[in-house]
């Protein structure tokens, strides 16, 4: 029987906020296990959490940037569940009021074909705790790490209107480039900063009524997200050709194996008893607020990708390049201040020349010396006739190196373009006297040996004469034999 995938997602992300989202504990990555935890955190009875605005703040953020509603009024409530890594036995999260809802985020696929997926919801809520696995003389141990524990998280979650592994990596990826962008949160996956539990469930090709769906839980990477997607889509398949049920489960994904397995069953809605915090007041969005978020929110990756294109005349796919990192998109767009018609030879020589140098110096971008204006300025030297594009490319490596202006570098080292007539026309007619076999093959119509005269004019020149000039200085005289 063939079958149809429904996929929905949902992502958990941590908001990069200097302290925890109910404490003042801190949120840095990396400290020893339980040293940025509090009462709050570590959670004793009686304590009274408070708010972070910060944790608001970027939630609406994140929310308006995929067109979501944002509900004024909102809340907080207890997930109840016990886990050794959630020491209160509830989760303070958000359930029938979250802070944003019915968004959206358009997608291309591969084929060029575009897709609007829906974001059924965003809410607010702390993360849990670690557990540290491990076997000490034969015995297995476990211990657990509280500086986790209530930090800041929203959770996204997408309708379920994902049909593939391709769609759910594009649908991941924007997800954690806008946010990045935003700079709501590093969306290292690595580290945790965004994590993707994955729903899925088949059902007949053309049935409208869904399948039972397994949650495959914590996938950190887009190739644990395509692996498991596979490798469930498989499963599934084999259970319902054999006449099976599948089991409404969680599981988890094994990377080893690219399979996953079963790790409890399913939890509904009303196993976790959802009831509002009474320690935390609902949460009102003013007018102003959101006014000022509006006014903070920056402008968003596929609209600057949209702007390049149209208004700088960037390749389409140079554009997407340029916006991949916010740093790279805003460095462009200032060395292209008062030089927009070079805009795609600025362009060019920077994804190819620039970023190939840095890569050859092991160089992060973040750490590049040459100021967006001073790589403005080659092209203004380029155009001015005083370099040529081989000589600008012949000084990038000391610019990379020392962070001096091009114009210093060219005149130290005596690279100064020759757009002279009459010395060029000196050296042309020296060569062109000393090559009569490539005059009569250029006379008899062999016009590629154009290549071999202004090759040995530039090396005559050491590579400073204007290649344009000498083009039309060859064509001109050899015009004369």
């Amino acid at each position: 029987m063939e079958y149809e995938t429904v996929i929905g997602l949902e992502v958990h992300v941590q908001l990069n906020t200097k302290t925890k989202i109910f404490c003042g504990c801190s949120t840095q990555f990396g400290a020893d296990p339980n040293t940025q935890t509090c009462p709050i955190c570590q959670g004793h009875p009686g304590v009274l959490p408070v708010l972070n605005q910060d944790v608001l703040k970027k939630a609406v953020m994140a929310g308006l940037a995929f067109d979501s509603k944002i509900n004024r009024f909102s809340k907080f409530d207890r997930k109840n569940y016990f886990y050794p890594d959630l020491p209160k036995a509830y989760q303070i999260s958000q359930y029938d009021l979250p802070i944003c809802y019915q968004g959206k985020m358009e997608i291309t696929k591969s084929d060029g074909t575009k897709k609007t997926i829906g974001i059924t919801r965003m809410h607010m809520e702390e993360d849990a705790g670690k557990l540290i696995h491990s076997e000490v003389r034969g015995i297995n141990e476990t211990y657990i790490d509280l500086n986790r524990s209530c930090t800041p998280l929203i959770e996204i979650v997408s309708e379920p209107e994902l049909t593939d592994a391709e769609e759910a990596v594009l649908y991941v990826t924007k997800l954690r480039h806008t946010l990045k962008f935003l700079e709501v949160s590093d969306v290292n996956m690595e580290e945790g900063s965004l994590r993707c539990d994955v729903n899925i469930s088949l059902r007949p090709k053309g049935s409208e009524k869904l399948g039972t769906r397994a949650e495959i839980k914590n996938l950190n990477s887009f190739r644990s997200i395509e692996k498991a997607i596979a490798y469930e889509i498989e499963r599934q398949s084999e259970i319902l050709d054999n006449g099976g049920t599948v089991i409404q489960e969680t599981r988890l994904y094994d990377p080893d194996s690219d399979t996953t397995r079963s790790m409890r069953s399913k939890e509904e809605a009303n196993d976790y008893r959802y009831f509002p915090d009474p320690d935390l007041v609902p949460i009102v969005v003013s007018e102003d607020f959101l006014a000022q978020v509006k006014k903070e929110l920056p402008e968003l990756p596929f609209q600057i990708e949209k702007r390049l294109v149209e208004e700088y005349g960037i390749k389409p796919d140079d554009a997407k390049i340029l916006v991949s990192e916010k740093e790279y998109a805003l460095y462009f767009e200032k060395t292209v201040q008062g030089n927009q018609k070079n805009a795609q030879k600025i362009s060019n020589f920077l994804l190819s020349d620039v970023f190939g140098g840095l890569k050859d110096k092991n160089i992060p971008f973040s750490e590049i010396k040459i100021k967006p204006e001073e790589l403005g300025k080659i092209f203004n030297l380029i155009d001015s006739g005083k370099i040529s594009i081989k000589i600008a490319k012949e000084i990038l490596p000391e610019m990379l190196e020392t962070g001096d202006a091009a114009e210093k570098i060219v005149e130290k080292k005596g690279l100064t373009q020759i757009s002279d007539t009459k010395e060029l026309e000196a050296v042309i007619a020296k060569i062109i006297e000393a090559s009569p076999q490539m005059v009569e093959q250029y006379k008899a119509g062999k016009t590629k040996v154009m290549g071999s005269f202004v090759g040995l004019v530039m090396k005559e020149t050491r590579g400073k004469a204007n290649p344009q000039m000498v083009n039309e200085l060859i064509i001109d005289q050899l015009s004369k034999i």
